[in-house]
């Protein structure tokens, strides 16, 4: 092989595939303190801890979840069962079968989660395939009381790590149900009419009601439904566009009604808007969708919202509500300074007493670090390892001392 081949060779080892990153000392140093302050968040609010497999079963890891989860499933044929079983790509669904099959708990449950997972491919512009989620989920719970704690601890999940001019987006995919079912629109024509919904295509939206649905009063919840979206003027109207619809759309409008008035309760200061045709995850979600926004980065932020009977296919179905997002674009967005912990530089040896003085040092909360080298460190060495200080034995003690 040729000096210059191997040289190709050698270059092309240092790459990564694309969306995949690695995390270099200070930014890695950001990403824990985050994680470590918002699980001590989540800890102090009752949401329990747990630490779900990277990979499974692809029929256990992929219950309840939609097409476009599947799709971002990174899959693999298991050599010891032969079955196919896939690296996560969400957390949600293992906390539901955790839930469901192991905590056994008739009562509400709170757990909470920060772990890597793997997309098949980014779900947006400059996204991570390998994005850290961080969220939160109660299950055993079907009041807008657990929607309404879960919608304030998200907005508490980003003022904690000092995220500014966040809009949080209210929707409830039970309305849009509700309106189909009480209209009788066949599935194939509801997946045209959703698909048309997504895309926000109100040409398109427009026909296919034209063709499905003879019932005008219907008709025209259903057109002015995919139409309301905006502030906080928009439930109102939706109130007033559904004052006379069936008791079964009135009810979910009222149960969004009531989680919004509970939020705005305790944070009366929250940016709320509102998209009624927002019906992400659609496949699964059951009732409220909320996803929050900020102005500096194009999507959401953070999202959730309640998936109730997921957990029916592990043997035991629970009312479920929660919300995730990823560490990586938290960091990303925080305007918080961090500031990494500075050390002290001390001389390598076997004394007793600079073996204590290191310990102690250690003990208090200090970064030692030991110089292995047989001179002295120059300045710049120094400063690669943040050294500001350093220890020295000073009339027979050893002593901190600042580094001129």
């Amino acid at each position: 092989m040729s000096e210059s081949q191997i040289n190709m060779t050698s270059a092309k080892r240092w790459l990564l595939p694309d969306g995949v990153e690695e995390i270099l000392p200070l930014e890695a140093s950001k990403l824990e303190y985050l994680r470590r302050q918002l699980l001590d968040l989540y800890e102090s609010w009752g949401y329990q801890l747990v630490i779900t497999p990277l990979i499974e079963y692809l029929d256990s890891l992929l219950v309840g979840s939609s097409q476009d989860l599947d799709l971002h499933t990174v899959k693999i044929t298991d050599q010891l069962s032969g079955r196919m079983m896939g690296i996560r790509a969400d957390i949600t669904p293992q906390a539901a079968r955790i839930d469901a099959h192991c905590m056994n708990r008739e009562g509400p449950v709170r757990l909470c989660y920060a772990d890597n997972v793997l997309h098949t491919k980014p779900r947006g512009l400059l996204a991570s395939r390998v994005p850290i989620r961080i969220g939160a989920e109660m299950y055993g719970h079907a009041g807008v009381d657990c929607d309404i704690e879960l919608v304030c601890l998200m907005y508490a999940t980003l003022k904690a790590a000092s995220i500014e001019n966040i809009s949080v987006v209210l929707g409830h995919v039970g309305i849009f149900r509700a309106l189909v079912e009480e209209a009788a629109i066949d599935a194939d024509t509801e997946s045209t009419l959703f698909d048309a919904v997504q895309r926000k295509a109100y040409d398109e939206i427009d026909v296919v009601l034209d063709a499905a649905v003879k019932d005008t009063t219907l008709h025209s919840m259903l057109r002015q439904l995919t139409r309301l979206s905006g502030d906080e003027a928009i439930l109102q109207e939706a109130i007033t566009v559904f004052e006379d619809a069936p008791n079964s759309v009135k009810k979910e409008l009222l149960e969004l009604v009531l989680i919004v008035e509970g939020v705005k309760e305790r944070h009366p200061e929250m940016t709320l808007c509102f998209d009624l045709c927002e019906l992400r995850g659609y496949a699964y979600h059951t009732g409220i969708v909320f996803a929050a926004y900020t102005p500096d980065y194009g999507r959401a932020v953070a999202k959730g919202g309640r998936y109730d009977h997921i957990g029916e296919v592990f043997g035991r179905s629970r009312p479920a509500s929660g919300f995730d997002s990823d560490l990586k674009t938290i960091a990303r967005l925080s305007s918080r300074t961090f500031v990494q912990k500075t050390a002290i530089i001390a001389p390598i040896g076997n004394d007793a007493d600079l073996l204590g003085a290191i310990a102690e040092l250690r003990a208090r909360g200090e970064i030692v670090i030991t110089n292995l080298l047989e001179s002295e460190l120059a300045a710049q060495e120094l400063e690669d390892l943040n050294c500001d200080r350093q220890l020295q034995l000073v009339d027979g003690k050893w002593m901190v001392e600042n580094l001129t």
